[in-house]
């Protein structure tokens, strides 16, 4: 089978497509709580926060955290999120961008560093389903980079050329993973990263998930 030419999103899920900020920094202070750190701000969160997620700790710990304590904190994170992410919703617009990009024969699809069990009811619960050619969260360990996860994700993606596919996303560590695969980036402001940070990437950076569009079309025409 030939390549198919057209355009292909890769879209990040947390801090992206879903709205979750919420959810993530009260998961993050009940993380830190059981090692009696004070609590975080979206605004200090949003300039420190990297991965692998134990260097953001160390950011703000002074050393990075024990095995026992890197345990303690991402169990408390992942149950704290759980309960509270059925408040989130949808970054606003997102049906309408999604729809539409497909009904011009383009294609799309999901890579995000959620577990996978979660992440699929969790998009099928938002009636999106449909609007993806692949749903794919994360297998195995929390915390670490998107890049091996790109690869067979692209891979995965029977017909795309890597050159074609653009990845959206809210984190430097999308840009990290689309450049490994070969493949283009832009990065959201409304999620994980403030703009300073993203800016120092080298890769567009907008304000919407509209202009994101709009900059993913730029980049694969």
């Amino acid at each position: 089978m030939g390549k198919n030419r057209a355009a292909h999103i890769v879209w990040d899920w947390n801090g992206t497509l879903f709205h979750d900020n919420a959810a993530i920094i009260g998961a993050t202070n009940a993380a830190f709580a059981e090692l009696g750190l004070e609590p975080i701000t979206l605004e200090r969160y949003r300039a420190l926060y990297c991965v692998p997620v134990p260097k953001f700790y160390e950011r703000l710990m002074g050393r990075l955290p024990t095995d026992a304590e890197w345990q303690v904190m991402d169990e408390t994170f992942h149950r704290y999120y759980a309960e509270h992410r059925i408040a989130c919703e949808l970054t606003e617009g997102v049906p309408t961008l999604l729809a539409e990009w497909v009904s011009v024969g383009r294609s799309q699809s999901i890579l995000s560093m959620y577990g996978h069990d979660e992440l699929v009811p969790l998009v099928r619960g938002f009636g999106i389903e449909s609007h993806f050619i692949r749903v794919e969260g994360r297998t195995g360990p929390s915390g670490g980079s998107k890049a091996e996860h790109m690869v067979r994700h692209v891979g995965a993606l029977a017909g795309v050329e890597p050159s074609r596919v653009v990845v959206i996303g809210d984190a430097a560590d999308d840009a990290v993973a689309a450049r490994h695969v070969g493949a283009r980036a832009v990065l959201y402001t409304g999620g994980s990263h403030g703009r300073a940070s993203l800016e120092e990437v080298g890769v567009p950076v907008v304000d919407s998930l509209a202009e994101a569009v709009e900059e993913a079309e730029r980049l694969a025409a």
